[in-house]
């Protein structure tokens, strides 16, 4: 849940410098404004000047507060007409048509202010509806499943939400650590939903079925028969029930890395490439899963299509994941965090900043289990 504690941290952050700095920008508006209009000397009318503060206050400050500063521009105006001869015209509807045309300023002010309040408290409701269903949907994975260590980070390119289309899911079984990473074609409700369906159907699939291929025949069959509106996904599935291997699954999904403790990357092709989770029934047989060796200190790098399909904004380029990774994970040992962190900053610098897309970015290297510990030897009795 890192993603939602750094989002509520900058939010929280970006208040408070509002609250603190929001006001000066009115006040110092305003301060100028007067400064101005006495430097300037008697009958340099500048008071009008001050009309900018309010929509200043409405962008930075509570709408209790620009209702203030719009009241306090209004004293400013009138306590500043007898030096610029305003009072000295016969016509005093000058002033009041000043006054008028400030007041309806001030008064769209507040109002924009409120919006804006508004705004800001359904969009926290929604981000905390969105925190409940990660949490029921994607449940984080501790730091070690099993046999296996990992690191995580997901990312939703949804303003206004913390679940997009990607998935993942890792489970220790009786048939080792199954692990699943997945993208839903589309957004919104439809996504989540299809993902809710997906991964349901993969946590009971994992426990109960031998091989790595009728846990994907299970989801697929789950998928068309729960999902209506046409949608399909592409996933990637692993199973780490060796201490040398991991063996893999390909439905149409970005093809895993594997990364050597000397940096070097390779790209793990499946021997015969399958359709999305979803289409299966529209083609005769189904994929074969295939065997890869890991070595000590290995890491299988495994994302969605938001992390290769990044563009920089200055050339136009996808992000170059094969060729970046391996400086950034190679030897993570132990501190994956750290090096899922290293590859998710390195792909934000790549995008200027953004990213357009949901992003999973999920790193595994498998350890030996303990070994069990030898039971002690029975005390031998005592002799007479």
């Amino acid at each position: 849940m890192k993603i939602v504690w750094l989002t509520r941290t900058l939010q929280r952050v970006e208040g408070e410098y509002l609250a603190r700095m929001g006001l000066s920008l009115p006040l110092a508006t305003i301060a100028i404004v007067i400064g101005a209009d006495l430097v300037a000397g008697r009958d340099h009318f500048l008071t009008p000047g001050i009309v900018v503060a309010p929509p200043l206050a409405a962008i930075t400050v509570t709408w209790r507060k620009t209702l203030f500063i719009g009241v306090l521009g209004l004293l400013v105006q009138a306590g500043l007409a007898p030096y610029d001869g305003i009072t000295e015209i016969p016509d005093h509807d000058v002033f009041f048509g000043q006054a008028f045309a400030y007041g309806l300023v001030s008064l769209f002010s507040v109002y924009i202010a409120w919006r804006r309040e508004t705004g800001a408290k359904a969009f926290t409701a929604i981000a905390s509806v969105a925190e409940a269903a990660q949490h029921a949907l994607m449940r984080p994975p501790d730091p070690r499943v099993g046999n296996v260590r990992l690191a995580v980070r997901y990312v939703s390119a949804a303003d206004a939400a913390l679940i997009g289309g990607d998935l993942y899911a890792v489970l220790d079984t009786p048939h080792g650590v199954r692990a699943l990473i997945g993208d839903v074609r589309g957004k919104g409700l439809a996504a989540v939903q299809t993902s809710a369906v997906v991964l349901g159907a993969f946590r009971e699939a994992a426990f109960d079925e031998g091989g790595l291929d009728t846990v994907a025949r299970r989801v697929d069959i789950s998928v068309g028969r729960h999902v209506t509106t046409g949608d399909f996904i592409t996933a990637l599935f692993a199973q780490f029930d060796r201490p040398d291997s991991v063996e893999l699954l390909h439905y149409g999904h970005v093809a895993p890395l594997l990364v050597g403790t000397d940096g070097t990357v390779d790209t793990l092709y499946p021997a015969e490439p399958w359709v999305p989770l979803g289409l299966a029934d529209l083609v005769p047989g189904g994929p074969k899963p295939w065997r890869v060796p890991m070595r000590p200190g290995d890491v299988l790098v495994l994302c969605t299509d938001g992390v290769i399909e990044a563009r920089s904004p200055l050339d136009n380029t996808f992000y170059p994941l094969a060729d970046r990774v391996g400086g950034l994970v190679a030897d993570a040992g132990r501190d994956l965090d750290a090096a899922v962190e290293r590859v998710y900053a390195d792909l934000l610098r790549h995008a200027g900043g953004s990213l357009s897309d949901d992003v999973v970015l999920l790193l595994l290297t498998p350890v030996p289990r303990p070994l069990p510990a030898h039971p002690q030897d029975p005390p031998l009795p005592d002799r007479a």
